[in-house]
């Protein structure tokens, strides 16, 4: 029994000493919740600062989107204002260049006139002396006649001979909505293998600016395509187009303007809308107006273009753009960027004809 209260007062410790030790960790275990809960609070504190913060930096940048897209609806107004006026300066010139134009038809239709009422009164004379030449001998006569006859012989001769020629050498191709034709070989050699037209939508109208033919040393053109794919593809394609695009091979576009009455300035603007846009195509989105302005930059404004003018713009070997203006040297400019940009404007993505870029395509075919 005595042992038995032993073990009992010792089960007794030792269960208070069981519970002292729970209660202690109990209190522990509290006291980190606390500390737990405390650093939970905290963090929401911060979480919530930050929170505000990001909120805060939104709208400020919210509020600075809004200018910067006010600011570019601005810029978009004043450009479409200044091109409003362009486009009403650019009508106002035609419309004072075809009153010129009508009062130079004018002045041309009095000169033929008054040559006619010339003509006619020499003829008279012609007639009169012929008159008085009857009174000579018949001798005479007849030996008149007979000079007569062989120099009407011997024109004519001349004539057929001039007309042989003309049909031997003159071959022309006729590009077919302007009716403008373009000799198929030049006297270096170089053949035409397209024709088309520059067309211009203004007002909502399309006006035929001037129609042109695509020159080439098709030897060298040959030479490339074949070192380059070796096969001909079965259709033109892109990387057929590129290859003479990024090539130095001489190439010319001559322009014949069939929209009378033009100035260098109305051509200079239309030539650097669509030069200006292929530059940009191939320079990475980036302008470069100083480059474009050089091809026509040192011809004079007022310059008239009457129908059938003719501009040629040259792609020459080394990357060089010459353009010459009614056969007159315009300007030289070396550069391999312009001279890409130039021949991209008629063989590119967007070109100014797609039949034209087509029949390109075909003879670049035939050329294998």
């Amino acid at each position: 029994m005595e042992d038995m209260r032993e073990k009992q007062d010792q089960t007794k410790v030792e269960e208070e000493k069981f519970m002292e030790d729970m209660r202690e960790t109990q209190d522990q275990t509290k006291v980190e919740e606390e500390k737990f809960m405390e650093d939970m609070r905290e963090k929401q504190d911060q979480t919530k600062v930050e929170e505000e913060k990001f909120m805060e930096d939104m709208r400020e940048k919210q509020d600075q989107t809004k200018v910067e897209e006010e600011k570019f609806m601005e810029d978009m107004r004043e450009k479409q204002d200044q091109t409003k006026v362009e486009e009403e300066k650019f009508m106002e010139d035609m419309r004072e260049t075809q009153d010129q134009t009508k009062v130079e038809e004018e002045k041309f239709m009095e000169d033929m006139r008054e040559k006619q009422d010339q003509t006619k009164v020499e003829e008279e004379k012609f007639m009169e002396d012929m008159r008085e030449t009857q009174d000579q001998t018949k001798v005479e006569e007849e030996k008149f006649m007979e000079d007569m006859r062989e120099k009407q012989d011997q024109t004519k001769e001349e004539e057929e001979e001039e007309e042989e020629e003309e049909k031997e050498v003159v071959m022309v191709v006729v590009e077919p909505k302007t009716g403008v034709t373009f000799p198929t070989k030049l006297a270096d050699g170089k053949y035409l293998n397209a024709v088309g037209l520059r067309r211009k939508k203004l007002l909502g109208l399309r006006i035929n600016i001037y129609a042109f033919g695509i020159y080439s040393d098709n030897d060298k053109l040959k030479e490339l395509l074949k070192a380059k794919f070796g096969q001909a593809p079965e259709k033109p394609t892109k990387e057929l187009y590129e290859a003479v695009i990024d090539s130095d091979v001489w190439m010319m576009v001559r322009m014949s303007i069939v929209f009378g009455g033009l100035t260098m300035n109305m051509v200079r603007i239309n030539f650097d809308e669509g030069l200006g846009g292929s530059i940009m195509k191939l320079n990475g989105g980036q302008k470069n107006t100083e480059l474009a302005n050089k091809v026509l930059g040192c011809s004079v404004d007022n310059k008239k273009l009457s129908r059938g003018s003719q501009i040629e713009i040259a792609r020459l070997p080394g990357y060089v753009l010459q353009s010459k203006v009614k056969d007159e040297l315009i300007n030289e400019v070396e550069s391999e960027l312009l001279c890409k940009a130039y021949i991209h404007m008629y063989l590119g993505d967007d070109p100014f004809d797609k039949e034209a870029k087509e029949r390109f395509g075909a003879l670049l075919l035939s050329l294998f």
